[in-house]
């Protein structure tokens, strides 16, 4: 079927993307390419090790390594990194995590023009994007900039090869979310759909292989290829109802990014499946149920994510305030949006229902 439409525009951005078991090892070939000498590393406090192994790899390239990066980048965290940055006069940054070290590296860049070099540990893709999202004073904002858009992309499965189970799916899971939110972006185009259903497809057929076998590396490849594919789907279309919750329920109320992605992700697509089935009909084909919600909820439950809100820590007080959050200034959306329709969303949500519509 073709994807064709009559008028539509895209872009895409000058990134450079290599794939390949030990891949890690040529970061000092990429910091050289940029024509860098002082690379910062950053990651979070978890991955310390990673960031100080990555340190050793690159020698005498290094000039440090930062390693508070905290999920839905706080800009306090941010303004200390880069008072760490300009202490040491780096001129490149090397990021070695998810989607929260990305956006720390993304969040430097932007006050900096630092170069990036991004080296995954999740499936985030937010490191295909030039879209920031930062939190201050309990409210999280995204912004899009070139600036932003880092240079390089080493993927290197043995890098998620350790990736326990649960942060497997719900990872894959948030990056799923950029394709099927790109099925019916108002700025959709041929291309991004096809990617978006590529991206699908690949986590479809490999992520079953990752929980049962996580050291399969040819299966975790394909993961990294989908989580590739719906970044650049994130990076080349805007989002739309199911971010906008998911931003609402991490900016406001701090529940966590990944998590929170993997249980909004089947009631978000239920409802705007009443506008935009056609557009969704992928997902449905690609994970076995007429409805497109219901099958990306049947998928999620397979594999062991978390369902339900209150699982995460949100309180049952709590929802009346996030539906009006999410609602004062919402994001575009194919299915019109009222306060009421998000209440009994995220209370179906917060029970681990199956989609109320």
């Amino acid at each position: 079927m073709s994807h064709f439409r009559s008028s539509f525009a895209a872009q895409f951005a000058p990134v450079r993307v290599r794939f390949g078991v030990g891949m890690r090892r040529q970061v000092s070939e990429e910091v050289a390419r940029l024509g860098c000498k002082r690379a910062l590393v950053l990651s979070t406090p978890a991955q310390a090790d990673a960031a100080m192994e990555m340190a050793q790899e690159i020698g005498d390239l290094a000039v440090g390594v930062f390693t508070r990066a905290t999920m839905h980048t706080p800009v306090s965290v941010t303004e200390e990194a880069v008072a760490h940055a300009r202490a040491v006069n780096a001129d490149c940054l090397v990021a070695v995590g998810g989607g929260s070290t990305t956006g720390l590296g993304k969040a430097i860049a932007l006050r900096t023009d630092l170069p990036q070099i991004v080296v995954p540990t999740t499936y985030a893709g937010s490191e295909a994007t030039n879209i920031l999202g930062q939190t201050e004073k309990g409210e999280k904002t995204t912004l899009t900039d070139v600036r932003v858009q880092p240079e390089v992309i080493l993927y290197d499965p043995e890098l998620v090869r350790s990736l326990p189970a649960g942060l497997t799916v719900t990872s894959a899971l948030n990056a799923m979310a950029h394709a099927a939110e790109g099925l019916y972006a108002r700025d959709r185009n041929p291309i991004s759909t096809l990617l978006a259903i590529e991206g699908l497809e690949a986590f479809a057929e490999s992520l079953d292989r990752v929980v049962a076998d996580p050291g399969d590396l040819e299966a975790r490849g394909r993961t990294l290829y989908g989580a590739w594919l719906c970044g650049t789907v994130l990076g080349q279309v805007g989002m739309a109802l199911h971010h906008k919750l998911c931003h609402t329920l991490g900016g406001s109320f701090d529940l966590p990014h990944a998590e929170t992605h993997a249980v909004i992700l089947p009631h978000a697509i239920a409802f705007n499946a009443r506008a935009a089935a056609q557009e969704l009909e992928p997902v449905a084909r690609i994970f076995g149920d007429p409805s497109p919600g219901k099958a990306l909820y049947a998928f999620a439950k397979r594999l062991g994510a978390p369902m339900a809100l209150r699982d995460l820590g949100m309180k049952e007080q709590d929802l009346d305030k996030a539906a009006e959050i999410a609602t004062a200034r919402p994001y575009w959306n194919p299915q019109a949006v009222t306060k009421d329709d998000i209440a009994t969303l995220l209370a179906a949500a917060w029970r681990g229902d199956p989609p109320a519509f």
